[in-house]
């Protein structure tokens, strides 16, 4: 088959060739362009939730601020892109995988700091430490556990996270948390923002193409930015403040939030890490289904896994959140049909480069959370996509009707209704409530306790079959 500027066909399915400079840097800047506002999003959100984001000053305790956990988020994510990329050992799939804050953990690290402030943050990220160490010893199992969480299990997981989520976006365009001091909460101006973001993402998205669809979030919160320049709701000044106070270099500090351990971040940091390995796995096989025509190995699974829950484990000694593998990328391969590692090496190395510039991180936080509301209600509608997505491949029999029934209506429940459980103990009450945990434990062990149909389908399946028989006859 004849070749392409980039190269051949066959060099394009090749995970260790490099295409010419100029062609793989632009490629690899798409990468970033493709999941940044996603990598960013939850450092912000929780900070928010905390009390020391959108002007909070987190300084005065001697503790890093917002714009610190933005580039703690920036530069594990470049760390983690290249354990994956170029590898370590037995670490690493040697893939074209790109790391980025994950979604997922949301749920569990909300409750654990909602309205706490930096006092809360040591325990959080004493979960993200012992959690990415776990998930990083599943990469010596994953292959053999893979069993147990069939596409209605994760499915229902991940539509749990973006249920969980949405809540967050509502809040976010109609101008934060709610609080009695907001009188401007759910106004038109900040409905405008948001629906300004959201306009220009979905319109980008389906009628544009190529790095203007790719990167359509972040070209629609930059819009959006825009239009709240216009209107007042962020000024020069403000920019200016940010920038000004924001170091040009600086260096990660190793346990810049101090360290704490506690049973509930943990047990929800690993419970949670378990099933991030398992979407990890998914996207390996993504990528080479999608852009090797080939089966993922076992030694890729396993060096996925292992580069997923270490650079989680890193970036949580350092202040950053937990990382995991993103699938919009996954899409983006397919649709570019570059295989190259080395393309998402590059786009590693220029989040690594942004996380050592603080001056980035000080221009996001000066986003209004009603411009990133917007966003936002786009990436999390988008998880929720995903699950009904993965629960499409379930054979929908009564039995797995009865497993999803039961354990959506506990686990949302319990999410919704906090204090049914107000009386169990402390760590027992933020697994329960954050509504994930609950209903995965139930649908992995309903799922390996019933038997494959249920009794009266059973004997349905044989009647049906003697009347057939009857009929032949």
């Amino acid at each position: 088959m004849p070749g392409t500027a980039i190269g051949t066909p066959e060099q394009l399915r090749d995970p260790n060739y490099m295409p010419p400079l100029a062609t793989a840097i632009p490629l690899g800047i798409q990468h970033v362009l493709a999941m940044f506002v996603s990598n960013v999003t939850p450092a912000i959100i929780i900070a928010g939730a905390a009390g020391f984001g959108f002007g909070s000053e987190a300084g005065k305790q001697g503790f890093p601020d917002m714009t610190y956990m933005i580039q703690m988020s920036m530069l594990f994510a470049g760390v983690a892109t290249l354990l994956q990329t170029v590898g370590l050992g037995p670490v690493g799939a040697r893939l074209p995988i790109v790391q980025g804050t994950s979604f997922a953990f949301l749920p569990i690290m909300i409750p654990l700091v909602a309205g706490k402030g930096v006092e809360a943050l040591p325990v959080l990220f004493g979960g993200v430490l012992v959690g990415g160490l776990f998930h990083a010893a599943l990469g010596t199992v994953i292959g053999r556990i893979r069993f147990a969480l069939p596409p209605l299990v994760t499915g229902l997981v991940v539509t749990m996270i973006g249920l969980a989520l949405v809540k967050v976006g509502i809040q976010y365009a109609a101008g934060g948390v709610p609080a009695v001091d907001k009188p401007e909460y759910g106004s038109l101006l900040n409905w405008s923002a948001a629906l300004i973001v959201i306009v220009t993402t979905l319109g980008l998205k389906f009628f544009a193409r190529g790095m203007l669809s790719v990167s359509a979030v972040v070209i629609g919160i930059a819009v959006g930015y825009l239009y709240a320049l216009l209107v007042g709701m962020v000024t020069i000044d403000a920019i200016a403040t940010s920038w000004g106070r924001a170091a040009t270099v600086a260096l990660p500090l190793p346990f810049s939030y101090g360290i704490d351990f506690t049973v509930a971040a943990i047990a929800g940091f690993c419970l949670m890490a378990f099933v991030s390995a398992v979407e990890t796995v998914g996207d390996v096989s993504g990528i080479t289904k999608g852009g090797a025509g080939r089966e993922a190995s076992e030694k890729e699974i396993r060096g996925a896994t292992f580069a997923d829950g270490f650079g989680s484990a890193v970036a949580g000694i350092f202040g950053g959140l937990p990382n995991t593998s993103f699938s919009q990328n996954v899409g983006l391969i397919a649709m570019t049909g570059v295989m190259s590692r080395h393309v998402v090496t590059i786009g590693a190395v220029f989040l690594i480069l942004c996380g050592f510039v603080p001056k980035v991180g000080a221009v996001i936080r000066t986003i209004p959370i009603e411009v990133l509301g917007g966003g936002v209600i786009v990436m999390f509608g988008m998880v929720v996509a995903a699950g009904v997505s993965m629960l499409s491949d379930v054979k929908w029999n009564r039995r797995n009707m009865v497993i999803f029934a039961i354990a959506l209506s506990i686990g949302l429940g319990l999410q919704l209704e906090s204090k049914a459980v107000q009386y169990l103990p402390d760590t027992l009450r933020v697994l329960m409530t954050s509504g994930l945990l609950p209903a995965a434990f139930i649908a992995i062990a309903l799922n390996l306790i019933l038997p494959d149909t249920l009794s009266s389908e059973a004997t349905e399946e044989i009647s049906g079959g003697m009347a057939g028989h009857d009929d032949r006859d």
